[in-house]
Order: structure tokens, then C-alpha cells, then sequence
């Protein structure tokens, strides 16, 4: 396994603000041994979204988070699943946890901002990370409202997606690409727009000639149609393209499927992974994957900081927080078994130059395939 170059270490923060509380128990509690004196009684609750705690997407990363943080600090710690994807669901979860003396809950991904909005107000001795998406109302044209007891916290997805197609460029140096993204909200767009860039980048100054066509950059419209991925990809893979990005959840994993089946085929296809390391999820045979990086956002590392913000008294309550390059919280996976050491070595600087702030991704369309 060659070793990547983006190290996602720990995500660095500026943070202030108070200090939080907590009852006993746990239904998913760890053996607490050995790192630092926990505070009385401080109790982490996690509520997932559609999905489970091994979803390889942000359930499972908030949840490695947290259990990370068990590791070191010896707190308690529980999730709860609901039976729905309603705000109704996640605010009856919510209650159920504060009820329980899980007073610090951690919520993955945006369906959660309603949620928070309500339970910010009404769990006012509770502290609350909603991790990709901010607390409102649900109204049309709702604006944020972060209160003290809340942290929002957002990842620059388009500096992962702007390396990641550099490395894709670079490795298949004259061909074609394609983006399936799921939802058309702005984390996916943001991921479709720092990939152009990347690839286009990469064309004009490292030599490769990698082409995005307009009818290969689709929208599926929901995270979980993995037979609809496969129709997608397949048609992108029968026009030609030689790599696709996937950011699109289930509908992703569709996609790979699709890519495992023309590789065991003869064919020489891609996918480019999203959130997490999905090498896994791309192995069909051995350890051979057609996983050729991932665009990591370290979800697992914002569930942790946030924890030991909270146990350091240093809660950042009432901000919005950007993870990006500059703090490691986005990038590509520590292991990229399918890229080069030389292609490895040119991303790496071209991650430098991001964190140095001589590269600029943009964060929204410009000059892109429409």
C-alpha cells in the first residue's frame, strides 16, 4: 500500500465558549481505559440519519469519532436510529437521548437542521454539533440560527474535489471523466465544482488532457437508488469515460458496482470515492480495487475535536466552522494503493500550494461545464 499524501491529522480550531453537563449509562459505551479524566458525568449521544453506523459515508464517520474520543477522554457514549427520516423522527431520538443524561448529541448531515433548530431552543442545558448543515427553521429562505449551545460545522468540499481530479487527471492523462452526483445541494455541487477545477487545473499546467462532457455530469436526485448509479455509470462507461466521480451515497455505490462488474470484464474503469476512504467498497478481486481515491472530508476528526473542545471547556457554541486544507479537514485518504509515488508527489503539491493559499478553489460554478 503506497502511503498518500494528504495525512489528515488533527483538524485545528480556534474555538471558545462554555462548558457542558451531563447524567450516567450507556447502552454503546467503550472499556474506558486509560487517556484523560472525563467530566462528571459527560455522556455523548449520536443520532444517525438514513443508514447505519457502518455506512462508510457520515454516520459511520461521526461515529468513529466518537468512539475515538471514548478512547481518549472516557466518556460514555450511545446512538440511536430512528424509525424514520423526519424531523419528527430525529426530535423524538433527540429527547430520547437528553432524557437518558446524554446531554452533548452529535447529528450527521443536513435532514438534522430543522431538527436542531427546535431542540437548541428547547434543550437549553444541552450542547449540539450538527456536522454538514446549519439550524433553521425550514422556511423558504430561512437564515441560520446557530445559538450558543450549538456548533455548525461545514467542510470545503470543492478543495477535495480539486485534488481529487488532479489525481485523476494525472492517472489517466487523456481521456474522459463524469461526475453522479446525488442530491443537487450545495456539499454535492461544491465536490462536482472543485473536481472541474481540479481537472481543469491539471490540464492547463501538468500536462494531461482529461475532458468532462457536459451530458456526462448528472444529478440522480436522491442518495439511495444504487440501481439508478449503475444505469448512470454504465452509460457514462458505454460514452467513452474512463473515470467517474461519485458523490451520491447508495446511488455511488451503484456506480462502483457497475465499474466492478466492466473491470472483471476486461475493462479499464474507475471510480473516484466521496466522503470517506471507499477503497473497500471497490475491491473485486483480492485487494484489487476500481476505488482510484477517494475526496475525503474528515467527519470523524469534527466529531472528535468537537468532543475535546467540550471536555477542554473551549465549546465553540453559537459559530459556524469551514473545515478545509488549511486545518486537514478535507483531502485524499493516507493510503492511495492505486495512484503512483509521482503522482502521489505532484497532488501533494498541489495540496501545499491550496493550504498556502497559492491555489484558490473556487467554491461555487465560474467558468465550468454548465
Amino acid at each position: 500500500m503506497k502511503k498518500g499524501v494528504i495525512a489528515l491529522l488533527s483538524v485545528v480550531l480556534s474555538v471558545a465558549m462554555l462548558a457542558g453537563c451531563g447524567d450516567k449509562s450507556a447502552s454503546e459505551s467503550s472499556g474506558n481505559d486509560g487517556g484523560n479524566a472525563p467530566k462528571a458525568n459527560f455522556k455523548v449521544g449520536m443520532v444517525t440519519d438514513s443508514g447505519t453506523i457502518d455506512d462508510k459515508s457520515f454516520n459511520q464517520g461521526t461515529y468513529e469519532g466518537i468512539v475515538k474520543a471514548n478512547k481518549d477522554f472516557k466518556m460514555d457514549y450511545k446512538y440511536l436510529k430512528p424509525a424514520g427520516t423526519t424531523e419528527a423522527d430525529y426530535t423524538k431520538e433527540v429527547g430520547n437521548l437528553f432524557d437518558a443524561g446524554y446531554k452533548f448529541i452529535v447529528t450527521p448531515g443536513f435532514k438534522f437542521e430543522t431538527a436542531i433548530f427546535k431542540a437548541q431552543d428547547k434543550y437549553t442545558d444541552a450542547k449540539f454539533v450538527l456536522i454538514d448543515g446549519a439550524p433553521n427553521s425550514g422556511e423558504p429562505d430561512a437564515q441560520p440560527v446557530v445559538k450558543e449551545n450549538t456548533v455548525s460545522i461545514f467542510f470545503a468540499e470543492h478543495e477535495a474535489g480539486f485534488l481529487a481530479g488532479i489525481a485523476a487527471a494525472l492517472h489517466v492523462k487523456d481521456g474522459q471523466a463524469g461526475f453522479i452526483g446525488g442530491m443537487e445541494i450545495p456539499p454535492v455541487q461544491k465536490f462536482n465544482w472543485g473536481f472541474q477545477q481540479g481537472v481543469k487545473y491539471a490540464n492547463e499546467n501538468l500536462g494531461t488532457n482529461l475532458v468532462i462532457n457536459k451530458e456526462n455530469v448528472v444529478y440522480q436526485g436522491s442518495f439511495d437508488d444504487s440501481a439508478a448509479g449503475s444505469q448512470l455509470a454504465a452509460q457514462m462507461y458505454d460514452r467513452g469515460v474512463n473515470v467517474i466521480f461519485a458523490a451520491a451515497g447508495g446511488v455511488g455505490v451503484g456506480a462502483i458496482n457497475e465499474a466492478k462488474t466492466r473491470v472483471k470484464n476486461g475493462a479499464d474503469v474507475w471510480v473516484v470515492g466521496v466522503d470517506s476512504d471507499q477503497y473497500q467498497d471497490g475491491v473485486y478481486e483480492g485487494d484489487k480495487s476500481v476505488i482510484l481515491t477517494s475526496a475525503i472530508k474528515r467527519v470523524d476528526q469534527a466529531a472528535y475535536d468537537m468532543i475535546k473542545a467540550e471536555l477542554d471547556g473551549k465549546f465553540p457554541g453559537g459559530q459556524t466552522l469551514t473545515l478545509d486544507a488549511k486545518s486537514d479537514g478535507v483531502g485524499l485518504p493516507d493510503e492511495n494503493p492505486n495512484l503512483s509515488d509521482d503522482i502521489i508527489k505532484q497532488v501533494g503539491e498541489v495540496f501545499d500550494k491550496i493550504k498556502s493559499g497559492e491555489i484558490t478553489v473556487a467554491g461555487e460554478q465560474g467558468d465550468l461545464i454548465k
